[in-house]
Order: structure tokens, then C-alpha cells, then sequence
């Protein structure tokens, strides 16, 4: 058997993955998503990186689609259900990812399923978004539709900032994605779900709201009440993901919320504070279930 991983470059968990595989006696190949080619010939296609065949592998890890144009975005995301079509295992699936990648996507699947969500507006509109910030309370977070690890979100809790930022939203021709912002004392939760269980979860705390580990929030083990436990495994279900990383944010009057789902997550530090081995676990799922 072998294994591909798609990925952006160099990283801690795609080596962590490929010596997990080759320690299980799996052969791993990577492949560079931005090297992405097929060619097309009556009755069959053929999918390469980097020199190297997709379709030589039987289970694929994708471990990141980065920022590109639109028609770049799309050719990738084509490209993995088009394998998927011929056959490969792909984790997470590419309507996973597609669910998951998008913000707005997202919590409107989320909110349809009845799980509790910060009130959110996404819109097109200057005027809207203007009107859904008073609606909102006056204080919410904006944040791009396609995005992670806490970059490019925004607080916005005057008028005038919220002007200064619609307009500059506007010239750029985004798109509005305005959250309540929630009370939260700067800390939130890390989920880890894998199959049918959460596999380990983190409290985040950081400096100011913003509770990334990537952006300083020190990360402390916890373990997780029943209710906590089931809304993460509510949330990952309804995106259909093998795994993910589900957080969770408490508001001050104690009410929970799932606050996103990262369906390409990482979890390298959240493995600084558990004994999990998480790498080998998501391994091990992936082949018995591949």
C-alpha cells in the first residue's frame, strides 16, 4: 500500500505523518498541491505532482489547500473529486474540506442542524453589513470567508471603525462575514475529533480574544463535560469529517457555542499538552478504515 500526502511545503506534520506511516511499513509519497497537473486522454485521466502519480497511492492526506486565485481554489478542490471519483480514500473528504474551508458554509450547516452558533450576517453589501453591526450589538468580529489560525479577524466595536472597515472591504470587493462578537475572557476550547470520539481537547488562553496557539494562547489538557464532549462530535458530524478540530467558546453567562470546524486541523499543540499519541492515531484510523 502507499499513501500520498498533499500539502503546501515542508511542515511538522507532514513529517510526523510520513514517519508514522513508514513506521507502520506504509510508503508515503508527497505531493506539492501547487503542482497539481492532469491529462486528459478519451476513457481516462491521469493526476500528477511533482513528476509523481496521485493514482499510485490508495489513501490520500490532505494537509492543507493554501490561499490561491479563485480559479486556482477550484482547480485543486476538482482535482481531489476527480480522484476520489477513481477510487483513492481521501482524509478529510473534498465536501468536507469544501464545508469546512468556508467560513459561511460552515455555521450555516451548523445552524441548520440546530446546534448553537454566535448570531452571524454575511453579505455582499456595504449598507447591510452597516446595519447587521447594530443588529449584532455593536461589537462583532469580522472575519474573512477563507481563512485560519486567527489571521485577518477583526474586532469591531465603534462606528466609526466599522466604517473605516466596511469601506476598505468594500474596495477590495470581500465579502461581509460579521459574527457577535462573544464575551469570552480570552480563552475558548480545542476539540480533537476523530471517528465517532474526541481523541483529546485543549483549553486556549490567550494574551487578548484572540486564543490561536499560533498567535501566543498557552494551551492547558482538558478534559471535557459530557455536553462539551457531544457538541463537538455534533459539530464534526454534520460536516461528515473523519476528523477535525472543533472549538468551542463558553459566553460569560455560561452559555456554549461552536464557534468553528477545521476540517484540515493541526495538532501540534495540543500534543505538547496530552499524551495521545494524536499522529498515530489518525494514522491508524485512516488505514483500517482506508
Amino acid at each position: 500500500m502507499r499513501v500520498g500526502i498533499v500539502g503546501g511545503g515542508e511542515g511538522w506534520h507532514r513529517h510526523q505523518l510520513e514517519a508514522s506511516f513508514i513506521e507502520r511499513g506504509v510508503a508515503v509519497n508527497y505531493y506539492p498541491v501547487t503542482q497539481l497537473s492532469t491529462s486528459l486522454v478519451t476513457g481516462s485521466e491521469q493526476v500528477c505532482s511533482g513528476g509523481k502519480s496521485l493514482l499510485d497511492c490508495r489513501i490520500l492526506m490532505v494537509r492543507t489547500i493554501p490561499g490561491g486565485s479563485l480559479e486556482q481554489i477550484i482547480f485543486r478542490m476538482d482535482v481531489l473529486r476527480r480522484l476520489q471519483d477513481q477510487g483513492l480514500k481521501i482524509y478529510n473528504s473534498p465536501l468536507t474540506i469544501e464545508r469546512t474551508v468556508d467560513k459561511y458554509y460552515t455555521t450555516s450547516l451548523l445552524a441548520a442542524a440546530g446546534l448553537p452558533t454566535p448570531p452571524t450576517v454575511v453579505t455582499e453589501d456595504y449598507h447591510e453589513a452597516m446595519t447587521a453591526f447594530h443588529k449584532l450589538g455593536g461589537d462583532v468580529a469580522v472575519k474573512p470567508l477563507f481563512g485560519s489560525l486567527g489571521k485577518g479577524i477583526v474586532r469591531v466595536e465603534s462606528l466609526d471603525l466599522a466604517y473605516r472597515v466596511f469601506r476598505a472591504l468594500t474596495m477590495g470587493n470581500y465579502i461581509y462575514y460579521l459574527q457577535q462578537f462573544i464575551q469570552h475572557d480570552n480563552w475558548d476550547i480545542r476539540a480533537f475529533v476523530l471517528g465517532d470520539k474526541v481523541l483529546a481537547a485543549m483549553t486556549r488562553e490567550g494574551q487578548g480574544w484572540k486564543t490561536n496557539i499560533a498567535l501566543g494562547a498557552k494551551a492547558t489538557w482538558r478534559s471535557l463535560s459530557a455536553q462539551e464532549e457531544q457538541l463537538a462530535l455534533n459539530a464534526a458530524a454534520v460536516l461528515d469529517a473523519d476528523y477535525a478540530g472543533v472549538d468551542l467558546i463558553y459566553s460569560q453567562d455560561g452559555y456554549l457555542y461552536v464557534l468553528e470546524v477545521n476540517g484540515i486541523p493541526g495538532w501540534q499543540g495540543l500534543q505538547t499538552v496530552c499524551t495521545v499519541d494524536i499522529t498515530g492515531a489518525i494514522v491508524d484510523y485512516v488505514l483500517h478504515k482506508g
